[in-house]
């Protein structure tokens, strides 16, 4: 019985044309091996920096003997990626010498093909690296993130400690960590840098929730007391001049723990009763001087930033300021609740009936109270118009008030303006103001 012998690899050279010697077909495997080795490279790096945290949690919970050398590895972020790039140059510029060789070979260099030698060596060779060593696996790396980091966890972990690569790849860490000392500065990001990047990650939140409350805290800081106040119209408040039986009354029918006071005008508020202050006096005679338990006002102005105020309520351990117009009048009031409920949304203890007033018709109508605020109005038709809306408002803070400063009147029963393609239908209206207000939405 008789074998067939495969054909050697002397054979496989010598059936090759002419123009290919033996050591040309050797680099051309060695090109294929490293072509190999640095998309594995860059598929590593594209795979291990994107891990997201529920990646890392399913790894803590396997406990394994890989997936914790996987935690060890993205604990050590700089020294991964030192080893990456250094691994990675070295195989690229290898390819760039073996490449040379071939060419040297099969297009020895001649008067006159210098150009075509340059565009081979340079366009032709980065662009092999760039497609097969760079854009394909980290392609493949994005769509299979978990399978590339499994598969690369050991390889990584063995170049990282052998040398010379984990030689260079100290060297290196040092080097950066050096120079981040040495020109340490702060990173500075804008409020509308973080809009955009929590635009970016609506669609991946976990909880809408917890998107509004991330909302909340991006736009905390750009929000006015003037904007969060109740209005004094709204306001209750207590006359010097009232007696301590009428005091009582008042406090029991409104049902707030702190109260303003004024003399002579709700402008002119003097005081904050504490109703806590009253309780060891509840015995006291009608002719009890219940404004000797009066605290001091705390008075901010319109514009003051609730950020701001926040601190201060927090140094000053005080929970009501009084918003001040530009006279000097009272414009209202802004408690610690209002601020808190700029961030996780409205507050509602035993003594809350509502918090917006409104009526929805349909899909696209409603009726609103003038009085209400444009912070409120935008929860309930959402934020699509709240970027025109606030440039038309001027210094309006209420729905009446944006449809007084566009109208320039108090406009009468079924008067309407449109501002940006929204329609405000004034509803019931005086001489005094604009009480309701029906929108009709596009």
């Amino acid at each position: 019985m008789s074998l067939i012998e495969p054909p050697s690899f002397i054979s496989l050279v010598k059936s090759l044309p002419s123009g290919f010697a033996s050591t040309t077909v050797i680099y051309i495997i060695c090109i294929a091996v490293l072509l190999f080795v640095s998309a594995l490279m860059s598929g590593s790096e594209s795979a291990f920096f994107s891990l997201r945290p529920s990646d890392n949690e399913d790894l803590k919970k396997e406990n394994s003997s890989r997936s914790k050398l996987i935690l060890n590895l993205i604990g050590k972020p700089k020294e991964l990626l030192a080893t990456i790039l250094i691994t990675n140059n070295f195989v690229n510029v290898g390819i760039v010498i073996l490449s040379t060789f071939i060419l040297n070979d099969i297009y020895p260099p001649t008067p006159g093909s210098e150009l075509k030698r340059f565009l081979l060596e340079v366009v032709g060779i980065t662009f092999l690296i760039l497609l097969l060593g760079e854009v394909v696996p980290k392609i493949f790396a994005a769509r299979n993130t978990m399978t590339v980091v499994r598969w690369m966890s050991y390889p990584l972990y063995f170049l990282g400690s052998v040398p010379p690569v984990s030689w260079l790849k100290s060297a290196l860490v040092f080097g950066t960590s050096f120079i981040q000392k040495k020109t340490k500065t702060s990173v500075k990001v804008n409020q509308d840098e973080l809009e955009q990047a929590l635009a970016l990650t609506r669609e991946d939140s976990s909880s809408e929730e917890d998107h509004k409350i991330l909302e909340g805290i991006v736009k905390f800081g750009k929000t006015d007391a003037s904007q969060i106040m109740s209005p004094r119209i709204e306001v209750e408040a207590i006359d010097t001049e009232a007696s301590f039986e009428e005091v009582m009354q008042t406090v029991l029918e409104a049902g707030y723990s702190r109260m303003p006071i004024f003399k002579e005008s709700p402008d002119n508020i003097v005081g904050i009763l504490y109703i806590k202050d009253l309780l060891p006096h509840l015995n006291a005679g009608k002719d009890f001087d219940w404004k000797s338990v009066l605290r001091k006002p705390f008075f901010i102005p319109e514009n003051k930033k609730i950020n701001d105020l926040l601190q201060e309520f927090r140094s000053m351990r005080m929970h009501m300021a009084i918003v001040v117009d530009e006279y000097g009048g009272a414009s209202g009031i802004v408690t610690l609740e209002d601020i808190l409920e700029e961030i996780v949304g409205d507050i509602t203890d035993e003594f809350d009936d509502h918090e917006i007033t409104y009526t929805k018709l349909d899909e696209q109508t409603f009726i609103f109270e003038g009085r209400t605020s444009l912070n409120d109005f935008y929860k309930i038709i959402g934020e699509t118009y709240q970027a025109s809306f606030e440039e038309a408002k001027g210094e309006a803070e209420t729905i009446g008030g944006l449809v007084l400063e566009q109208a320039g009147r108090i406009l009468k029963n079924n008067e309407f303006i449109f501002i940006d393609q929204v329609k405000f239908i004034v509803e019931s209206s005086d001489k005094k103001r604009m009480k309701t207000i029906k929108i009709k939405l596009p």
